[in-house]
């Protein structure tokens, strides 16, 4: 009997193993932001974001705040790309060096999930060049995003929030009120690029009405939600907070 007693509890403790151990590791939700005065304080508002996600959704979350001159800009820890189940972007205008930017493209380009929040919509795009050995990439507002940044209104006026009802099937919308209050400035994203994008949400303000929140596929058929939302105050929404849960729930197919 003595022979057999380690192959006993070894077999005990496999058999325990599996009764506690989770069936399937918990998604990966890797966030790229920017600290930047005219970046809506996404440096405060993402990382709260992220540990709600893994209090409520059980999700496993990493949030790369880049650093240096946007001309000169660079995330630590970049190659958690590699194993990211969904990527969320609050970033402005930042140019990164090639090795770094062919991280985010291969992500793209393997049909995998991108979320953008608010400044998202001109995330890698620069006014002026970019320094030496950097680069940025306009095209990810058409090419991923499926829009162009066509201006701003004015602050003050705050946003009517609406959304469309018609389309419910993606599980976005779902347990949202119809309407509700942003305190954030209308970003003029009309008319968007892609034909096939489904606009989900609608924002009105000092008299114009712009697409706000939507989702399409990129070309290699990686899932693309997209809002123009992203206010401090709305973060502290939970309706805001909700729509983003289930965003993410949808990316990776967990809706």
């Amino acid at each position: 009997m003595k022979k057999y007693f380690p192959l006993i509890i070894f077999i005990l403790l496999a058999t325990i193993t599996a009764w506690t151990s989770p069936s399937e590791k918990k998604p990966l939700i890797v966030f790229l932001i920017s600290e930047d005065i005219d970046n809506y304080e996404a440096h405060k508002t993402i990382p709260l974001f992220a540990k709600q996600l893994e209090q409520e959704c059980n999700y496993s979350t990493s949030v790369l705040l880049g650093t240096g001159d946007r001309t000169a800009f660079q995330y630590p820890d970049l190659q958690k790309l590699k194993k990211a189940d969904a990527v969320i972007v609050f970033t402005r205008r930042v140019a990164l060096r090639p090795k770094q930017m062919d991280l985010l493209k291969n992500y793209i380009k393997k049909g995998k999930p991108i979320i953008g929040i608010r400044t998202a919509n001109h995330a890698f795009t620069l006014r002026e060049e970019a320094s030496l050995g950097y680069e940025d990439w306009k095209e990810f507002v058409a090419d991923v995003l499926g829009c162009e940044n066509r201006g701003y209104g004015p602050v003050g006026p705050g946003i009517d929030v609406k959304i469309n009802t018609s389309d419910t099937s993606n599980g976005i919308l779902k347990g949202l009120p119809d309407t509700w209050r942003s305190d954030a400035n209308l970003y003029l994203v009309a008319p968007l690029l892609d034909p096939g994008i489904k606009i989900l949400i609608q924002g009105t303000s000092d008299g114009k009405t712009e697409p706000i929140a939507w989702t399409r596929n990129t070309s290699f058929g990686g899932k693309v939600f997209y809002t123009s939302l992203g206010h401090p105050s709305d973060f502290e929404n939970p309706n805001f907070i909700k729509m983003l849960q289930n965003a993410i729930g949808w990316a990776i197919d967990k809706s």
